[in-house]
């Protein structure tokens, strides 16, 4: 996987080696979600995807409230993206 420091670049990367899985699915251990909070289609927070569970995605995300949380979504969140499948 490469290192990216920008959201948008790193689903870039993702999509250019075929390694995008898009909102709706479900990922799995290890992927890289990316959230949309303010709705603009940008993403600006990443996270690692910890495990799922009757459609349910939960997460180990840095930077939420100035520490490291872990956190879950409903497979259909408005706030997801899509995830880096990296192999």
């Amino acid at each position: 996987m490469e290192r990216f420091a920008y959201c948008p670049t790193g689903i870039e990367n993702f999509k250019a080696k075929n390694q995008w899985l898009g909102k709706g699915n479900l990922p799995k251990s290890g992927n890289i979600i990316f959230f949309d909070w303010v709705g603009d289609s940008v993403s600006d927070h990443v996270g690692i995807v910890e495990k799922v569970e009757n459609e349910v995605v939960y997460t180990i995300e840095g930077n939420s409230g100035d520490k490291i949380a872990k956190l879950s979504y409903e497979k259909n969140s408005p706030y997801i993206m899509g995830y880096g499948t990296p192999k």
